[in-house]
């Protein structure tokens, strides 16, 4: 038997977190799976990330929750102590509530256009974050496409403030904006397997104030049940969330078919687009890092029109971060 676990520098015994009696409930497979309640799911995802639990027991978990899929008070409890495990950020004073956008699966088949519409919402005066991984075997990321285009990872609240200031995104890898919940994507490399962690990290909200989260989906069942997280469970009080369909799963507007998307205010659904039938067919954009940012630099410069799926998502960002700063600065007064 290995002896106790110690922190090096304070010599404190570190107390597993027992897990049985829980793993029994998740890991029971498809049909006699129970799901966790809000708080145990929390205690559970608080113990995981504070390291009090062993690697097969962790593994158990990964791989029970990933054959039962998550329930919506499993998502709440993991998200409460997912976005404890990290210092928050604050935005600067704005006409518009701050966006957050996550970028965690970049582009295969299509140009990765998140970047773009980063960038034309910051030039609008907007806080914007995007956060995510820096490399995807396969994949392009935006963080390959902000290096091209001269936005290098943020690496400190200085950074943070002069991109705000000159109208810039910023971009955080999640290392940096979350360091614990990084450790647990890394999972997916051991174990090749995506686990909750990326659920989770595409709907956190890194700010002290309410931000407007841009959230997507890939699968039909993860859009019934993120509506009914939003609809339901999630705090309002941590402001507002436009969910759509994901391009190749990021949270950008395909440029040739126009997707549903559902503005969530105080729980409260509304459509803002409806979903168009249409064709698949790409816009004309390399996929490469290299040649995507040169696109992307010609359509800022007005070489090259904004495509009118992405417009028409920046006009709805706009209206939302600018509805959302308004009725703070009311309930200030």
């Amino acid at each position: 038997m290995n002896p106790p676990e110690t922190n090096s520098s304070t010599k404190t015994k570190i107390v597993r977190y027992p897990t049985a009696h829980l793993i029994r409930e998740i890991g029971r497979g498809v049909k006699g799976a129970r799901s966790l309640s809000a708080s145990d799911a929390h205690d559970l995802f608080q113990a995981i990330i504070d390291g009090r639990v062993s690697d097969l027991e962790l593994g158990a978990i990964v791989i029970a929750l990933r054959i039962k899929g998550e329930s919506i008070d499993e998502i709440d409890g993991f998200l409460r102590a997912a976005e404890a495990s990290f210092a928050p950020l604050t935005a600067p004073q704005a006409s518009f509530a701050p966006i957050v956008i996550p970028s965690y699966n970049g582009a295969r088949r299509l140009a990765n256009l998140t970047p773009l519409l980063a960038m034309l919402l910051a030039r609008e005066g907007v806080p914007v974050l995007v956060h995510g991984v820096e490399q995807d075997s396969g994949r392009v990321t935006s963080a390959e496409i902000f290096r091209v285009l001269g936005i290098n990872p943020t690496v400190n609240t200085q950074n943070v403030v002069q991109n705000w200031q000159n109208k810039l995104p910023v971009w955080m890898p999640i290392d940096v904006l979350a360091p614990r919940l990084a450790q647990l994507l890394a999972l997916r490399k051991m174990l090749g397997l995506r686990n909750s962690t990326h659920t989770l990290v595409k709907i956190i909200q890194p700010f002290s104030q309410p931000a407007l989260r841009l959230t997507s989906y890939t699968h039909p069942e993860y859009a019934t049940m993120l509506a009914q997280f939003f609809g339901e469970v999630a705090d309002p009080s941590r402001g507002d969330v436009l969910l759509m369909r994901g391009t190749e799963g990021e949270t950008v507007a395909h440029t040739n078919r126009v997707r549903q998307i559902d503005w969530f205010h105080g729980r409260v659904k509304t459509t803002l687009v409806e979903d168009q039938p249409g064709g698949d067919v790409a816009l004309a954009v390399p996929v490469d890092a290299e040649g995507t940012a040169e696109w992307i630099n010609s359509v800022l410069a007005g070489r090259e029109p904004v495509p009118e799926n992405i417009a028409q998502q920046v006009n709805h960002c706009l209206m939302v971060a600018r509805k959302m700063k308004n009725n703070l600065q009311g309930e200030s007064e």
